[in-house]
């Protein structure tokens, strides 16, 4: 590790790839940091590891350069590296909100504490660093980026809730399929059919036994379709439809019973005048299928 007394080839120290992904001062600010060190003397000294990579001050070293101060170091003796590093970096002035909510869940993941206590402890809202946590756990490709400037958090936190919506409509497609059909289940595990195949085939299964549940004598469509004389995507195409035809059905007949229900009363009338000439124009004044249907109903209440 370079000493107080090394000359500037600290300057050329290997960077901990953590910290070099963190952004620089810009030019301006580096200019008042080096400003600062050539008057008051570096502060904080650089802190390097035993292996010589620098952990962290990569902004004080560049300064230290343009003020042409010789910089001094300390050793780091501990076994967290990144967490070093993300605990200097959480309230740097020259990173957004955005970004120091990214870099505080980091730290969060790495040092085990809670959102709360780094949200108290750098004065962050915890809605952002719940936004930086779901970032984190569901589109981890786009951590680094917010973390680095290159991308805002909201635009990676709308990203991170639609790849979470998709998994968890994945996730809950296969554990169906494992309750209702596991023999599909274990052709997606194995790779045979794809999840959406197996969906398919299963709404056309259900639709099978709903079909000869209700009496249906015609062909089932999964036979169709393992004989080829259907496509699984015209089968399952034929079983919506079934459904759609199916509800429509019932929810005509469930509005003519409620006609029934509602008009139970003349029923009712009609039977007590059963040999009366005002039931007879009544049924007079019906359509023969009518005629005949209520004649049939009025005997036999």
């Amino acid at each position: 590790m370079p000493s107080a007394s090394s000359p500037c080839k600290e300057h050329t120290l290997k960077v901990h790839p953590f910290a070099a992904s963190l952004p620089m001062l810009d030019q301006d600010e580096l200019l008042d940091l080096a400003a600062s060190i050539k008057e008051e003397g570096l502060h904080r000294p650089i802190v390097v590891d035993p292996e010589g990579v620098l952990i962290d001050g990569r902004n004080r070293l560049a300064a230290c350069k343009i003020a042409g101060v010789e910089p001094h170091y300390t050793a780091y003796t501990g076994g967290n590296p990144v967490a070093l590093i993300l605990s200097h970096n959480v309230v740097r002035r020259h990173v957004s909100k955005g970004q120091q909510a990214m870099i505080t869940a980091m730290a969060c993941s790495v040092s085990g504490h809670s959102l709360r206590t780094l949200a108290t402890l750098h004065g962050l809202s915890r809605s952002r660093l719940s936004a930086a946590n779901i970032v984190l756990r569901h589109a981890p490709d786009l951590a680094d980026q917010v973390r680095s400037g290159g991308l805002g958090l909201d635009a990676a936190h709308a990203t991170a809730l639609q790849r979470k919506a998709h998994t968890e409509k994945i996730t809950a497609q296969h554990e169906q399929l494992r309750r209702n059909a596991p023999d599909l289940a274990d052709q997606v595990t194995e790779g045979h059919i794809s999840l959406d195949e197996a969906c398919l085939r299963q709404l056309v299964r259900n639709t099978d036994s709903v079909r000869a549940g209700d009496g249906d004598t015609t062909p089932a469509l999964t036979q169709l379709a393992e004989q080829g004389e259907l496509t699984w995507q015209q089968a399952a195409q034929r079983a919506e439809e079934h459904h759609a035809h199916r509800n429509e059905a019932i929810a005509r007949a469930q509005q003519a019973l409620q006609l029934i229900t509602e008009n139970w009363t003349t029923v009712h009338d009609l039977v007590a005048r059963l040999d009366t000439p005002y039931t007879q124009e009544v049924l007079n004044g019906l359509t023969p299928q009518a005629r005949t249907l209520t004649t049939q109903l009025i005997t036999q209440v």
